[in-house]
């Protein structure tokens, strides 16, 4: 068992999805238990990957292509992570705000989370607040992840926990955000709940803030 979950574990810090999408395969025929894949396989993967990007041991090409083959091994894993019933680390709903087309952050940010075992529920880019606040409704998401590249745009931030705050949902979800313009001193001004600089902290800070709901 432990061979396969090294071979799962490498592929994704190497970047090889079609070893990682064949490996989980295996793992599966082996009646290995798949939250016991995703766990010691995969999100152990791109914890690794996440520390060595936060030393400067690998950069945002590298994380790219390791976030890619743990997508490829989760596209084989999912159903079977749903048939036994396995819960999620967490709901995240994620977007670029209005006015904004910039998604390669947002896209990295996800598949980072995914890798760390998160409900990913993507709403692109230049999303108002009107869709982010239906979403949070209809799937009852534990987090609101919000990205902006734009100085102009960022303000927009701020119009979604408003329209969180009318809509009473606001206790019922907390506000991440992240972007190149965005800063820790502007999350709290516009009231959001955390601050992540990059994808590897938006791992860290989501799952500190799911524990603390």
């Amino acid at each position: 068992m432990e061979a396969i979950l090294d071979e799962i574990f490498n592929g994704i810090l190497n970047g090889e999805a079609k070893t990682v999408e064949t490996k989980v395969q295996v793992a599966l025929e082996n009646k290995i238990n798949p939250k016991v894949i995703l766990d010691q396989g995969m999100v152990k993967a791109m914890s690794e990957v996440g520390r060595r990007y936060e030393v400067g041991e690998c950069f945002v090409p590298e994380m790219l292509i390791s976030a890619r083959a743990m997508q490829a091994g989760m596209g084989v894993l999912k159903s079977h992570l749903k048939e036994a019933n396995i819960a999620p680390a967490g709901k995240v709903a994620i977007a670029t705000v209005k006015g904004d087309l910039h998604d390669i952050g947002k896209n990295m940010v996800g598949m980072m989370l995914e890798g760390a075992g998160f409900e990913i529920l993507d709403l692109g880019s230049d999303v108002y607040p009107e869709k982010i606040v239906a979403a949070v409704k209809e799937f009852s998401t534990d987090i609101v992840a919000l990205s902006a590249l734009l100085t102009t745009t960022m303000l927009n931030m701020k119009l979604i926990i408003d329209a969180l705050q009318a809509a009473d949902m606001r206790n019922k979800v907390k506000v991440m955000i992240g972007g190149a313009p965005v800063t820790e001193a502007y999350a709290q001004q516009i009231g959001a709940d955390g601050f992540a600089p990059d994808a590897s902290r938006a791992v860290k800070l989501a799952k500190d803030l799911v524990e603390k709901r």
